[in-house]
Order: C-alpha cells, then structure tokens, then sequence
C-alpha cells in the first residue's frame, strides 16, 4: 500500500485558539435530529495552547474547553465556555503562561520555576450528574460547571475528597446502581494509588488506597463485574530532575520494559486488592470495557502500544506536525481475578485505533460491541490523525466504519441511547471539517455507521480536536 504523504488540515482545528460562544441555536445543516434523541453532549479538551506567543510544552497542557450540544424538542443550542480554573483566571489576568504543566516548566528564570505550582487545566474529560458537570484532569481536583451555560462554579471536592488527592479523568458508572469509581495516583515519598467510590448525586462514600512500585503512569482502568483492574505499564518517573525542576513530569518518565506490566485486581464492594501479576510490556492510555465471563475470569479489553512513544507522538500533535510513530491496536486480555494471572491475549483488530467506548449500560458486563476512532485507509498515521470512526463486532470481528471523507476529523465517538425505543441508539460526536475550516455535529444511527450520518449540525466556532466526551440524557 502507499501512503499519501500531502499535507493535512487537522493542525487548523488543533493550533486554534477557541474564542467560546454563549448559548447559540445550532442550523441543521443535513436531515434532522431523531426523534428520541433528547439530551445533551458534552466534551472536553484543550481549548489553546498558547499564551502571549510561548506555546505550551504538551498537547496535554491546553487550558480546558467544555462544548454543550443541547438536543431538545423545539432544536438544538450549543454552548462552548473555557473552565475557569484558578490559574487559567491568573494566566488571564497577566496575559502570560505562568504555571508548569505535564509537558512544560514554568516559563521564566529559576525562581519562577520554584515558585509558580502546577496548574489545573481542566482539559480531560467530563462527567455529569443531575444538578452539575464536572471537568476532570488527571493531577486535582475537577470543577463544577453549569449544566446549561457551563458556567464555572469552582472547585468540587466531591463532598469530603482532601485537597491533596487527584480525582481522575476516566470513572466507571456502575449501570444498575448509579454509583461510580475512580482513582487517583499521588506522588511523595511514596506513590500512591487512591480508590474512590462515588455515589449517583456525586458524593463520595467510600475510598482506600494502595501503595504502588515507583512512580508509574496510571490513565485509566477498568471494572469486570465485582472486580476493579489496573494495568500498570512499565513507565517510571524519575523524580530528581522533576525536583530540581529542569525537567517537567512528560520529560521524566522513562520506558522501562524489563519490569512488564503489572496486574492489580480490586473488589469493588471494600476497594481491598484481592490479587496482583505481572505479564508482559505494554503502554494502554485506554480501555473499552471489561466483563466476568461464565468461568469467573475477568475479560478486558484495552488499546495496546508496544512502547512508550505515543507520549512524544502527542506531545508532537500541539506542534502541528507529528513525525513519530505509535501505533495502537485493539487486544483482549483474560485474567483470572482472585491470582492476577493473565490466562490469554489476542489482537482483535489490526489496525491503528483509539478511544474505545461501550454503550452506558454495558459498562463492566458483557458487551457485543466496541465504538472507536480509527485512521482512514490509505493515509500517512505519522502525519495524519483519525479521520474515521468505526463499531467492532465482538462476535463477528466484523468492523462498520464510518469513513467522513478527506480532511474531515471526528472525535471520540459517544453512545447516546433512544428515549423512546431501547433498542436504538445513536453515535454522536464533533467533527471538524478542514475543507470549510468549521467545526460541525454529526448524528449516526449506530447500526449503519457506514451510512451518511441522520443529522449534521453546525457550530459557530472550530472547536478544537479535544480528548473525551459524555452523554447526559434528558432524564438524568
């Protein structure tokens, strides 16, 4: 096969610095909005990545954008704010960058560096309850926004969460029961893994903790059913020149393949570790879902990369124009929960692909198929980013991609669920055109991804490529 090797336009939608817009009613540009289709979208991911001309040091440093997508009976409104975080009002203010970040130093001599923390930017994810959004970044807490205006409300402890614990970017809601479980990693003398639960109106009722080995990089995990898993792949920080402060935490981390990947298995009723292994090395940022099968053994799957390179791929993303490589494919894994040994592991799907996704309702139980980003056929994945998105028939291995054509990017795909027929549901995301330069949403019906999409929306603004998304329906 040869590769194109032409320029592309996703930089366009990348490098730009998102302006925002107050609540606006969004043209239907092609069919119309599914009758059972009522709710709304949310996504999260770095709104600019420059100040006063310096750019930030990683794709993951951007000051956090939430864009609302309001689907109602009488149309569609769309909303799109910055997270008024602490520091990004400060940086604000001073029209500069001030504070470190995962991929940058404080800008400015030594003293800056030593005075001047790390900054919140909110940039991650989201997740929403009936009276609030929360926007989630790895290393704090998240903050509270107005479900309707995304008005930031201010920092949200979760009811009782200390100050120095991390709430992380990726919870696990559990469908029957509402509640939800997340971790965060705090680095110290010693490094810790903090397990929380929870409960549906978003406070906190139970947590633990875990010490763990060194200081790894922990983005995600996964719930089976009653077991929670972590894969702890072999990256370690090495602390000293974090400390010394000549190099930032994305510079610091090391890819040390002679550790493998370790194994934790936790029960989801008490948080306690039930088991832990150790198998060969990989690096996941995420996984699609996992489930018990009938032999009482935990079936996972994850996005896999053979080494730690995607860090530096992405770090090259905010600069416009990636050269390294960093493939990522689709794998299986099972591991029997009470010993932490992994029993098999199978590639399902060969080809470069990201942020997997299952329906709400299938969240740690067993699931037929998998939503995710994936490359175009034909194109440079160096150069290029995802420009399709695709369902992947767990039974079958049978792919449906939805193919948007050249120079148009999709993000993250969400599962929406039909109010009104249980067995329709619809995949909904952002897609920005670099034909056009705009930003529009498109609506498929999540059977015939490979058909053209129900309904297509347009925005005010180019809202740029982000991270993750939710579905809020208009019961919740």
């Amino acid at each position: 096969m040869v590769l194109a090797t032409r320029s592309y336009s996703w930089n366009q939608s990348v490098l730009h610095t998102a302006k925002g817009f107050k609540p606006t009613t969004l043209p239907i540009l092609a069919g119309a909005i599914p009758e059972g289709l009522r709710g709304s979208l949310y996504r999260n991911g770095p709104g600019r990545l420059e100040r006063g001309g310096i750019q930030v040091g990683h794709w993951f440093d951007g000051d956090g954008a939430i864009l609302g997508v309001h689907l109602q009976n009488s149309g569609a409104t769309g909303v799109y704010r910055y997270v008024e975080t602490a520091e990004f009002l400060d940086e604000e203010r001073s029209g500069k960058l001030l504070y470190s970040g995962y991929g940058m130093l404080p800008p400015g001599g030594l003293f800056d560096r030593f005075t001047k923390g790390l900054k919140n930017a909110a940039n991650t994810s989201v997740l929403a309850f009936s009276d609030r959004l929360l926007s989630l970044w790895e290393g704090g807490h998240p903050y509270a926004l107005d479900l309707e205006t995304l008005e930031t409300q201010g920092s949200d402890n979760l009811g009782n969460l200390p100050d120095s614990l991390p709430f992380s970017a990726h919870p696990k809601r559990d469908p029957n029961t509402g509640d939800i479980y997340n971790f965060g990693v705090s680095f110290g003398k010693d490094t810790v893994l903090n397990l929380y639960c929870v409960d549906s109106s978003g406070k906190l009722k139970q947590r633990n903790s875990h010490k763990l080995d060194g200081f790894p990089l922990i983005h995600d995990f996964v719930m089976a059913g009653q077991y929670l898993l972590f894969f702890v792949s072999p990256v370690r920080l090495n602390p000293l020149p974090l400390l010394a402060k000549l190099k930032s935490f994305s510079e610091s981390f090391d890819w040390k393949p002679e550790k493998g990947t370790q194994v934790l298995v936790f029960d989801r009723q008490t948080l306690n570790l039930i088991s832990q292994g150790e198998t060969d090395p990989w690096y996941q940022w995420h996984f699609g879902n996992a489930c018990v099968d009938q032999d009482g053994n935990a079936v996972v799957d994850v996005i896999r990369y053979a080494d730690f390179n995607t860090n530096e791929y992405l770090r090259q993303v905010a600069t416009g124009t990636p050269t390294t490589s960093a493939k990522s494919t689709l794998w299986q894994i099972r591991v029997n929960p009470l010993t932490g040994k992994v029993l098999e592991q199978q590639e399902l799907l060969d080809r470069h692909c990201e942020f997997p996704i299952v329906q709400p309702d299938q969240v740690g139980q067993s699931w037929q198929h998998t939503y995710l980003s994936l490359h175009r056929r034909g194109v440079n994945p160096v150069q290029e980013i995802f420009g399709a998105i695709a369902r992947f028939d767990q039974s079958t291995g049978e792919l449906i991609e939805a193919d948007c054509g050249e120079n148009r990017y999709p993000m993250e795909p969400i599962y929406a669920p039909d109010e009104i027929d249980p067995s329709q549901g619809w995949i909904i995301t952002v897609v920005y055109d670099g034909n056009t330069d705009a930003s529009e949403v498109w609506v498929w019906d999540c059977g015939r991804l490979n058909d053209p999409p129900v309904c297509r929306l347009g925005l005010p603004e180019v809202i740029p490529i982000g991270f993750h998304g939710t579905w809020k329906p208009a019961a919740l």
